[in-house]
């Protein structure tokens, strides 16, 4: 290992240390993406058609390969995707809207249970009132029976 090579060893375990440190009594610091925070801050940002950490004149296509047709699906595999996604969208609309008939459908089922019920509240009101004045009518033919 060079001299370069060691100095810079030595700041990226500095740096380590540092964010450790920090990180142990922040608990809104982030230690996730640290090695790559790091490594940036020690060696700069990256270059555009350098890999680093693979000396100098390697390039990311001869470091990585070049498979471009991998991330670029052929027009009919796109268009097999394109009709794959409409017709998951067609499925997702069609339960859409049978969850919400079913929901109309329990609105009304719990509305009419409910005007019911209330009908049948009013009804119990109706009898006791009835039989309220029943007794009351029952009571006064009495206190007038006793007055005779």
């Amino acid at each position: 290992m060079t001299s370069e090579a060691g100095e810079i060893m030595e700041k990226l375990k500095e740096k380590k240390v540092e964010y450790e440190a920090i990180a142990s009594t922040d608990s809104s610091v982030n230690l996730e993406n640290i090695d790559n925070k790091i490594i940036t801050e020690v060696l700069g940002p990256e270059r555009y058609g350098r890999v680093r950490f693979q000396g100098s004149g390697v390039t990311p296509t001869q470091y990585f390969g070049s498979d471009s047709q991998q991330y670029m699906p052929s027009g009919s595999q796109a268009q097999a995707e394109v009709q794959r996604l409409r017709d998951q969208i067609a499925q997702m609309q069609e339960n859409t809207v049978e969850q919400i008939a079913e929901v109309q459908r329990k609105y009304e089922e719990l509305q009419q249970q409910l005007r019911a019920e209330a009908a049948a509240r009013e009804a119990a009101v109706a009898a006791r009132e009835a039989e309220a004045a029943t007794m009351a009518a029952e009571q006064r033919k009495k206190h007038d029976d006793l007055q005779l």
